[in-house]
């Protein structure tokens, strides 16, 4: 796939995502039915991890190590992150687009958030951690940070157990697209 930064952008803004097949080729997607992470009160997370939350173990920073975080996305079985998406990735971040929301715990990079910001939509692209619960911190802390920048739209794509118990739900396309419109007319600054 080229690199042409506005059409990668442009398929973002319609509401597609990119993903490699399982032998390594790119392509264009979107979901009849679409999951998303709530800004508002329906936003959860477990009573336990409100202890880590407390004991301040992890700290967070934003592209604070790009390029690992992309590569702990990947780093599994089966990925759908191929080396020419990784790459992609790399473009969106040096064009200003695509960010890594990361906690760290004494200099370790413990886990992070790859998405794309647009407008005041955040496109999650996909998580990990190397240290138990550094995934979930930063879920809560980009949710925290999103709510203060005035983000419309957290869009996670495809839901999982470990989405909902964040309170992740899924919704129709029509009704996605109708939020990813709403959140495309605002302006809102992610760093």
């Amino acid at each position: 796939m080229e690199l042409d930064i506005p059409s990668l952008i442009q398929g973002y803004a319609q509401g597609y995502f990119l993903m490699a097949d399982e032998n390594g080729n790119l392509g264009w997607y979107t979901s009849r039915k679409r999951a998303i992470i709530p800004l508002d009160e329906r936003f959860r997370y477990p009573k336990s991890l409100q202890r880590v939350l407390n004991q301040e173990r992890f700290s967070i920073a934003i592209n604070g190590d790009f390029q690992s975080v992309i590569a702990g996305c990947a780093d599994r079985d089966s990925t759908w992150i191929s080396s020419e998406l990784q790459d992609i990735y790399q473009a969106l971040y040096q064009a200003g687009w695509a960010y890594s929301f990361e906690t760290w715990q004494d200099n370790q990079l413990a886990g992070g958030i790859l998405g794309i910001v647009i407008g005041g939509a955040f496109i999650g692209e996909s998580m990990f951690y190397r240290i138990s619960e550094g995934s979930k911190v930063a879920m809560v802390k980009l949710v925290e940070r999103l709510r203060n920048r005035g983000f419309h739209l957290f869009d996670a794509q495809m839901n999982n157990p470990h989405l909902e118990r964040f309170g992740a739900c899924t919704i129709d396309e029509e009704d996605y697209k109708l939020l990813l419109r709403q959140a495309l007319q605002h302006r809102c600054h992610f760093e």
